[in-house]
């Protein structure tokens, strides 16, 4: 196992020298050290010089990656072998943003002009809905569209569907419904007019219980309201592989998309799961995010280890994990189009990562994926910062910034350029005993009001962060930007060992709750339940659901 070779046991040997550093001193000593790490490709400039490295940490790192054998795992992703073992698929959602189109394979087969169909699918049907061509049941143009998806069904699309903000047609507004309470749903209802509302069921197999759920109610609104079963084929799309099931539900194939099983659900907002990005922002920009992203794709395949974005990212963060037990990563976006971002990437790395044993179904005996959390600055600034300046927990986190803003009001974007510099800055640098002494001094404090108060407006500084900058949000930045992060995924998966594109952990819930759920539906709770299930069982069946 990784954590027995060479290279992982000279990093716990030079994580102890550098332990005694602080960073406040590593960059008064080093007036260079934020040209030697720092690193542009794709439009995105990483700072990374506010790391607890020095110049060997490096060179030992990269020994991990080329023990981990990164670059045959990178070259079997692009190449289309099975590394999603346990399930015996490929991984190619690269495939899907290929703008090179040159032949990508699975089983021997060129998959390249099945995304293409789809994609021309759904140009046609995007433009159709934009337009006003393609019209409800009753004549009317579409002006809502609802997103019926859970997971990477929902996350994505609609944290690209928020970030493009800017780029969004006006005349149509875009709805997303996930969550199985129907106050998501319902409350949604309230507020459209069935003669010009389409939905689109997201859901590969089209079995998904929330989502089916969801897509049932929904479709019985529409009936209720149009009076007429024949309103289904006008206003419901599918993305889905389960034509049988469209079809039974009243959704014309014409208006089903295809994805395939070697798309992953945190992957697919690339696919046809990406329908409602297209509606909203045009199918233009949709290709102009895949663009983007295939951009960060043939970075990731191609630049050296040494000076790869998401090869550099994924080892820090394997850097903090297993050798400064750090336990979380906070991912802080400094613009608030991007403010469904990090609850996006929670599913995507602890999805992917947040697995106790290996590959090969050994038990892991070192810590895996991060918990990852964050909400855009400034708002987080007077939330949870102080736990990251002062706190006891220890939170490696990256600042993510646009030079630019879609929005130049007064001094608002230059307010939230410094802001994120500042945190970055004081997370680093800290403030001394000696230092909060002179400032007080300064006020006018002395004696014990002045030596009560010291302690208590120390930072300890030496808290690591990346700073992430970006020219401008645009879809091409930041499907750059997405898929920088899925390729530090990767990287960090590959050197723990574990298959970071299955997801087991969420099957023994759904399992328990069918059988719940049949006890609720029955009224009879079943004895096979611990005691403290039976109780809340039983007392939930003492109250009706409306």
């Amino acid at each position: 196992m990784i954590d027995s070779s060479a290279a992982w046991l000279a990093l716990s040997s030079h994580q102890q020298s550098v332990g005694t550093l602080h960073l406040r001193n590593l960059f008064a000593q080093d007036p260079d050290r934020f040209r030697k790490f720092s690193l542009e490709a794709c439009d995105l400039f990483l700072d990374y010089s506010k790391n607890l490295i020095v110049d060997d940490t490096l060179p030992l790192l990269l020994r991990l990656a080329e023990e981990a054998q990164l670059e045959a795992r990178i070259a079997g992703m692009f190449d289309g072998e099975k590394i999603n073992n346990t399930e015996q698929r490929p991984v190619l959602h690269v495939a899907l943003r290929n703008r090179s189109n040159r032949a990508m394979f699975v089983d021997g087969k060129d998959v390249m002009p099945e995304v293409d169909a789809v994609l021309a699918q759904m140009r046609t049907y995007s433009e159709g809905i934009r337009s006003g061509a393609i019209k409800g049941s009753t004549g009317k143009s579409i002006t809502d569209f609802v997103n019926i998806g859970i997971g990477g069904s929902d996350l994505g699309p609609l944290m690209v569907t928020e970030a493009l903000e800017p780029y969004r047609s006006e005349h149509l507004r875009a709805h997303f419904v996930s969550n199985v309470d129907g106050a998501h749903l319902g409350a949604k209802l309230k507020t459209l007019d069935a003669q010009s509302t389409l939905f689109i069921v997201a859901s590969k197999t089209f079995t998904t219980q929330e989502t089916l759920t969801n897509a049932r109610s929904a479709r019985e609104w529409m009936v209720a309201k149009l009076g007429s079963e024949a309103a289904i084929a006008h206003h419901f799309a599918a993305a889905s592989t389960n034509l049988k099931a469209t079809h039974a539900f009243g959704i014309p194939n014409d208006r089903v998309f295809a994805f395939w099983d070697w798309v992953g659900g945190r992957y697919s907002l690339w696919s046809a799961i990406g329908l409602p990005i297209a509606i909203a922002v045009g199918m233009d920009r949709f290709e102009e995010l895949l663009s983007g992203a295939h951009a960060m794709d043939e970075h990731f395949r191609t630049a050296s280890l040494a000076r790869n974005l998401p090869v550099i990212l994924g080892l820090l963060g394997v850097w903090y994990g297993n050798f400064w037990n750090a336990r979380c990563h906070a991912v802080l976006p400094y613009d608030q189009s991007m403010h469904r971002f990090t609850a996006y990437l929670q599913q995507l790395d602890m999805e992917s990562n947040g697995k106790s044993v290996t590959r090969d179904g050994e038990s892991l005996g070192f810590a895996s994926g991060p918990i990852v959390w964050g909400e855009p600055g400034t708002n987080g600034q007077h939330a949870f910062y102080q736990h990251l300046h002062q706190g006891t927990t220890w939170t490696p986190a990256d600042f993510i910034f646009p030079l630019a803003t879609h929005y130049p009001m007064g001094e608002h974007h230059r307010m939230l350029m410094a802001n994120c510099l500042a945190q970055t800055q004081a997370l680093m640098q800290g403030k001394s005993a000696d230092e909060v002494r002179s400032e007080l001094i300064a006020q006018g404090l002395k004696g014990d009001a002045l030596e009560r108060l010291i302690s208590h407006k120390v930072f300890p500084g030496n808290r690591p962060t990346n700073t992430i900058v970006l020219p401008k949000l645009t879809p091409r930045t930041f499907g750059a930007l997405i898929a920088l992060y899925e390729h530090k995924v990767f990287v960090q998966g590959s050197i723990w060992g574990v298959n970071s594109f299955d997801q087991w952990g969420v099957e023994l819930g759904k399992q328990l709750a069918n059988r719940i759920l049949q006890d609720a539906q029955s009224g009879s709770v079943s004895e096979e339940h611990d005691c403290s299930t039976r109780g809340l069982l039983g007392k939930s069946m003492l109250q009706p659901p409306g």
